[in-house]
């Protein structure tokens, strides 16, 4: 649902490199195409009570431009499949893609588009953006952790949280949290 928002935080994540790590700032600036077959988008809904539900994304594409002389001009463009979702539970997709969630006959593709990038420290970044979802965009934020480079690959963990009833996609609030807790690994090769 709100999985486009990951891939900005990686831009993030890059960004936020010391000059001191493995690789410097200078040699991690460039344009990365995110490579899906070495990523994961996941994400939870928790339910009052306990239990909830884990799922994924199985299609998303991404491009993030790190910026060596100003990582504030860093971009991350992602976008999300949402007919790819994934649960485990065949029902449970089948309403997750229909008009109720996602409604990906009508909205085949969730954005994220950053609009600022911001250093949180040495190996870690706050990407902000917006993110569009059934029609509706609003400001986001996702963490982004760099997790190392080799061979033209980077490679980085961003977290977020985002309200699924912004986007209309309330459906079962109270019982299920309107919180979406998203865990992603992106890698991106540079392009």
């Amino acid at each position: 649902m709100y999985a486009r928002i990951f891939g900005f935080a990686a831009v993030a994540a890059c960004l936020a490199m010391p000059v001191s790590a493995a690789i410097s700032l200078g040699e991690a600036a460039g344009s990365y195409t995110i490579n899906p077959a070495a990523s994961s988008i996941r994400f939870t809904i928790g339910k009052a009570g306990g239990g909830g539900f884990d799922g994924a994304f199985g299609r998303f594409k991404g491009t993030i431009r790190i910026d060596n002389s100003d990582v504030g001009r860093s971009k991350v463009d992602f976008t999300i499949y949402p007919e790819s979702v994934g649960t485990g539970q065949g029902r449970i997709d089948a309403f997750l893609r229909s008009d109720a969630v996602f409604d990906a006959a009508n909205s085949p593709e969730i954005q994220f588009r950053s609009t600022s990038v911001t250093r949180t420290g040495d190996t870690s970044a706050l990407v902000t953006g917006r993110l569009t979802a059934r029609g509706k965009t609003f400001a986001e934020k996702f963490t982004a952790e760099f997790d190392g480079s080799k061979g033209g690959t980077i490679k980085f963990h961003v977290t977020g949280k985002v309200l699924r009833s912004r986007y209309g996609m309330d459906v079962g609030t109270p019982l299920y949290s309107n919180i979406v807790d998203f865990d992603m690994s992106l890698t991106g090769k540079r392009s």
